[in-house]
């Protein structure tokens, strides 16, 4: 009798969970694009992803990625697209995984991030790039791969390292896992959660971020497959193997490296020592954090148009 009741209770909660999930998934909706752009679709190993064009593409082309988070997408340059594009042709696409790209449930990995990085910029004649956090590693990766040729890099706060190292796959099969991962997953990914990382590390100043753009994170998190990417990201598996420095400082490309001087993950002073290790130039903003581009957009763009 036990056993059965126990059984009903678990039955139970495993249905609590699910119906939970999915009036989140009702709540959220289908996700518009992050960007008033041109949406254009770029179809890569049998996914549909998304990508934002903005400007004339007679102009220079930029490729602007975005960096790999919980809440990750092409959103993160919605302060400077628009006026970036006054001078170049704009690209800013959604990984796998993100954003309105599609979301299968693959093991995501540095791997697989860093093919599509090569892919996707191969498809532009030597683009410069800004690139955010891991994806600074990713394009590195693939120029010194000599798979593409850039013409520029601005990378901002770039890491190779944004989870646990080693990665935990116990912690990335959890999240995987149909129910207690999807709570936990909820759980992640709840607007207070939000809140909290983009107080703690993203943003130097609360109102940097306004509420309609905490609902949109909320929003991308919630649609369909979105944990399987974040799984990764979470439990360290979208970490690059690369040795940052020296791949920076081989590439036949000027590179600058821009942080936020209130940045703690990772701090200025990693900023510095990989600028140092790369001969590259650093930017470095007062009151920013990871996202001096959203906190400071005019003069963050005047670094760019100076870098490039």
């Amino acid at each position: 009798m036990k056993l059965r009741r126990l059984g009903i209770i678990a039955a139970g909660l495993a249905g609590g969970v699910v119906g939970a999930d999915r009036l989140l998934r009702g709540a959220a909706g289908e996700l518009e694009p992050a960007l008033d752009a041109t949406e254009r679709t770029y179809r890569w190993r049998g996914m549909d992803l998304s990508y934002a064009e903005v400007g004339d593409d007679t102009d220079p082309t930029l490729v602007c990625l975005h960096g790999i988070n919980a809440a990750g997408s092409s959103g993160e340059f919605r302060e400077i697209v628009d006026a970036l594009a006054e001078t170049h042709h704009v690209v800013a696409p959604d990984y796998p995984g993100f954003g309105r790209s599609d979301r299968p449930p693959l093991r995501y990995s540095a791997a697989l991030y860093e093919d599509f990085v090569a892919d996707f910029l191969a498809e532009y004649e030597s683009p410069a790039v800004v690139a955010s956090s891991l994806s600074g590693a990713y394009v590195a990766r693939a120029a010194t791969d000599r798979r593409v040729t850039i013409d520029s890099l601005l990378t901002v706060c770039p890491t190779t390292r944004a989870g646990p190292e080693p990665p935990k796959t116990w912690l990335r099969e959890l999240l995987r896992a149909p129910i207690l991962g999807t709570a936990c997953f909820d759980a992640l990914v709840s607007k207070p959660s939000i809140r909290y990382f983009n107080a703690d590390h993203a943003y130097a100043a609360p109102g940097a971020v306004s509420e309609a753009w905490t609902d949109y994170q909320w929003r991308t998190t919630h649609q369909p497959n979105a944990r399987f990417a974040v799984a990764s990201f979470v439990a360290g598996h979208c970490n690059s193997d690369l040795d940052l420095g020296p791949a920076l400082r081989d590439l036949d490309a000027p590179v600058t490296v821009v942080w936020g001087r209130d940045a703690t993950l990772p701090p200025l002073s990693d900023g510095r020592a990989l600028a140092d290790e790369a001969a590259a130039r650093l930017v470095v903003f007062d009151h920013a954090k990871l996202l001096p581009h959203v906190e400071h957009p005019d003069a963050f763009v005047d670094a760019v148009r100076e870098a490039i």
